[in-house]
């Protein structure tokens, strides 16, 4: 007889929901909750300009990590377009090394043009982006092998020391709304 078995994760509330807003202490608590009631994932999103004020999600994840256990981090997505692949790298490897290589990684291309005029980018070319940035973080992550070079971003004389903890780095998932893009993202570039 087989046995199916299903993995649930919680979501750091990032906004306020009312109560106890942008506190370590709410994040620590919410985080001891998920782990004692076996949750098997904790995820963080990334904002930079939301319509709600919003706690930077990779900032969020680090803070909890001593409250994490054995649960799975995770990014939900981060933006690598908007942060930038080498500033994302180097925060995502610290909270990875940090939590002993229990990080998984998602990224997408973004959604705010809002987003995309901050940093002046042009939001066209947001896929584009995307597919170069995931390149680049894996490069950034290999503590050997050739550097990245695209149209956009490039990795050669870069070493973002410490790596990862896994030698590969953390597994890259790709989230999208369904697009064609996205998805032909997804079967080319990402572990999940």
């Amino acid at each position: 007889m087989k046995r199916w078995f299903m993995d649930f994760g919680a979501h750091l509330p990032l906004m306020d929901f009312g109560g106890n807003p942008y506190t370590l202490g709410h994040l620590a608590a919410y985080t001891d909750t998920a782990a004692r009631l076996g949750f098997g994932a904790l995820s963080v999103n990334d904002h930079m300009l939301f319509s709600v004020p919003w706690l930077d999600g990779p900032t969020a994840l680090a803070a909890i990590v001593e409250h994490s256990g054995a649960i799975t981090l995770a990014t939900t997505v981060s933006l690598p377009i908007i942060r930038g692949p080498v500033p994302l790298a180097k925060t995502l490897a610290a909270i990875d090394r940090l939590s002993h290589g229990r990080l998984v990684v998602a990224v997408g291309p973004g959604s705010s043009e809002k987003d995309f005029d901050s940093v002046s980018l042009d939001f066209t070319q947001r896929w584009a982006r995307l597919d170069e940035s995931i390149g680049a973080l894996r490069a950034l992550w290999r503590s050997e092998g050739a550097p990245f070079v695209g149209r956009f971003y490039f990795t050669e004389g870069i070493s973002l020391d410490p790596h990862p903890t896994r030698r590969e780095g953390p597994p890259i998932w790709v989230g999208s709304w369904g697009s064609e893009a996205g998805l032909r993202g997804t079967a080319r570039l990402a572990d999940g």
